[in-house]
């Protein structure tokens, strides 16, 4: 028994931040160098009262939406990955269950993850239909780091943008997704981690002083990162995980048609490009009207190359996921 990803969906909330934004902000940078610097024009923003599971709900409201033949009451499993849970308990996937009246013959479970995330997921669906446990699993993907930047950092704020999606994977006679790479290095955490917030270090009242004068005093905690560290991590792994890829799947790198990775940043996947000697015309990008989107830049890639025309059936598509944790893995779809 095999699987295939069957539809993509994504979205993305109205409010935007723009270069121009950003220019009024850090006055001493133009939009045209903002542009130069992180190869983004805009990021989208969660209104404030959303969260992970508001644009995940709204991504799967917009798959059956444009897939009515899609009979949603066969949905047997849901998984949701993100980094922004609703609850300590009960599990977000729950929460989603209910809201998208999924039949009760249907698992759930949450996925905390962030860069590599939907690499795991995937692999997470496909075992799923492998073991004969599930014929359609709704693979929800969502994440909110603008919640957790301060209006001060400069990179950040250039760098990510808040999305939803919603990906169906279904039983197939045909074999489309191949085997999994996976990987972690704990020793790279604090290169690129969101404070507060969390069991082991709550938010306290200190903290809520602290930022009092931050959109909703950085209530979510507050990210930081060494782009340097993070920079120096993807350049080292990222080669090696395209080797691995293609090593366990039996393929040869001319096979692959189009490779998709992570939309980390600008600088990061130009240099992956050199580094790996990938093939302008195979190599695909989107994160100029979207930013880093976190565990959704992979789907969200793959839903725009297939309607610009650049990803087509039958075509071999390698994956690879990389980031916080540090975590990675990567697969090949064959589309």
């Amino acid at each position: 028994m095999s699987s295939n990803i069957q539809f993509i969906s994504y979205y993305l909330p109205p409010n935007t931040l723009t270069n121009g934004d950003l220019s009024m902000i850090f006055k001493q940078k133009s939009q045209e160098e903002l542009f130069s610097i992180f190869g983004v024009s805009k990021r989208h923003v969660r209104n404030t009262n959303q969260i992970g599971s508001d644009l995940a709900f709204e991504a799967a409201l917009k798959l059956f939406q444009e897939n009515p033949t899609f009979k949603k009451s066969t949905i047997d499993f849901l998984i949701f990955c993100t980094e922004g849970l609703d609850y300590k308990a009960p599990t977000s996937a729950s929460v989603l269950h209910h809201k998208l009246e999924l039949n009760e013959n249907c698992g759930c479970i949450d996925m905390p993850m962030g860069c590599s995330g939907f690499i795991y997921g995937l692999s997470l669906a496909d075992a799923m239909i492998q073991s004969g446990n599930a014929e359609n699993v709704l693979f929800l993907v969502s994440d909110i780091p603008t919640s957790v930047i301060h209006s001060e950092d400069f990179e950040m704020r250039g760098i990510f943008g808040d999305a939803g999606v919603a990906i169906l994977v279904q039983k197939s006679q045909r074999k489309q997704i191949g085997k999994f790479v996976f990987g972690n290095d704990g020793s790279g955490a604090e290169n690129l981690i969101v404070e507060r917030g969390s069991t082991r270090s709550p938010i306290d009242k200190e903290w809520l002083e602290m930022y009092q004068n931050e959109h909703q005093q950085l209530s979510h905690g507050r990210m930081s990162m060494n782009g340097l560290e993070v920079a120096r991590f993807s350049l080292q792994r990222v080669p090696s995980l395209l080797v691995d890829t293609l090593n366990k799947n039996n393929l040869n790198f001319e096979e692959i048609d189009l490779f998709v990775f992570h939309q980390a940043s600008k600088f990061i996947l130009n240099a992956l490009q050199r580094k790996c000697k990938i093939p302008s015309d195979k190599f695909y990008t989107y994160y100029e009207e979207i930013g880093n989107t976190v565990s959704c830049s992979i789907p969200i890639a793959l839903k725009q190359a297939e309607l610009e025309g650049k990803l087509k059936k039958d075509m071999k598509v390698m994956l690879l996921g990389f980031g916080v944790g540090y975590s990675w893995g990567g697969t090949i779809v064959t589309w």
